[in-house]
């Protein structure tokens, strides 16, 4: 069974590999992943005149048919955001850390959701005319960080942008490296965590998420700086894993001890620190966002280094034979 009437696409260049639901993403942001769920299963989205799924890879040249109310409710949808007040215009050139002709870099801030919901009427995705200056397109989310997580957030400039760090993404060649200010401190000073987690995208299936994590600075015993390095991109992945050896991110409402933390900072304490990618000019970035206001009170409190060695350079932790506890 389909909605009618069909609107065709052909799947252009710039989109050759990428996963059906990746597309919707790119191209039709606010449609729901539920409703693309639905439509798939309805047998309503079609590639080549097959019943479509939702991680198969679109070729270049495959005509993509889909709902034509879809793609209009899509722009309804965007038709009623209100575009960015000069205020969260201002704000939002505010944080860049990196421009150039194919990407932006933003220090995303905590509590501001990368894409809309069914309870979220601000987000980032909607307030990226912002960040569009000279640019025939708008600049596109090609990854996302938890609502409440903070830092580096990097936006394609450029179709062709996305689709090549889009699959820098997929191919994991991205250095990831946050900072959380947990409770208590993990029982090795270095390790690496594995675990199952669920994937809402794929139908609630586990796959195996992996993190690793280097104690950076401790607190007595009651608090921890930790850097951690992400192999796997698992929704809530470091929360989950953090919570699952005793040591839950300060702030963390949904895994872990809120009123343990009292006198420290407000809010959730994981922060995207640092990010490191082949842009498709070839060069090497590496992008590193200052800490969000609630952390950097949490860091003075506790009398953790606000500057040194190890703010210019995370990595470097993973690299040692040790950490340098406190």
């Amino acid at each position: 069974m389909t909605d009618s009437p069909l609107l065709e696409k052909t799947i252009a260049a710039e989109d050759d590999g990428i996963r059906l639901d990746r597309w919707f993403k790119r191209h039709l942001p606010s449609v729901p992943h539920s409703r693309l769920e639905n439509l798939l299963r309805r047998g309503a989205i079609r590639v080549e005149d097959a019943k479509a799924r939702a991680g198969q890879r679109l070729r270049k040249g495959e005509r993509l048919r889909l709902p034509k109310r879809l793609k209009e409710g899509a722009a309804r949808r965007s038709a009623l955001l209100p575009p960015p007040s000069r205020r969260e215009s201002a704000d939002l050139r505010a944080r860049i850390l990196h421009r150039d002709h194919d990407v932006i870099v933003i220090n995303k801030p905590a509590g501001l959701a990368a894409q809309g919901g069914s309870r979220v009427s601000r987000h980032l995705d909607g307030l990226l005319d912002a960040l569009r200056f000279d640019a025939a397109e708008r600049p596109k989310l090609v990854h996302r960080l938890d609502k409440e997580a903070s830092g580096v957030l990097i936006l394609a400039r450029r179709a062709a942008a996305a689709a090549h760090l889009a699959e820098r993404f997929r191919k994991r060649e991205v250095r990831k490296i946050y900072w959380a200010l947990t409770i208590s401190a993990p029982k090795e000073t270095r390790g690496r965590l594995v675990s199952p987690i669920a994937s809402e995208k794929e139908g609630g299936d586990e796959k195996r998420a992996r993190t690793d994590y280097v104690l950076a600075r401790k607190a007595g015993q009651r608090f921890a700086w930790l850097a951690l390095m992400t192999h796997t991109g698992r929704k809530h992945q470091l929360r989950i894993h953090l919570s699952e050896i005793g040591t839950p991110i300060v702030g963390d409402k949904k895994y872990g001890k809120e009123s343990a933390a009292k006198g420290l900072g407000r809010g959730l304490h994981l922060h995207a620190r640092e990010m490191s990618l082949r842009l498709p000019s070839g060069k090497i970035l590496t992008a590193r966002a200052p800490l969000p206001p609630h952390m950097e009170e949490s860091w003075r409190i506790l009398d953790f280094d606000l500057k040194g060695a190890l703010w210019e350079n995370s990595a470097a932790l993973f690299k040692r034979g040790r950490s340098d506890e406190r």
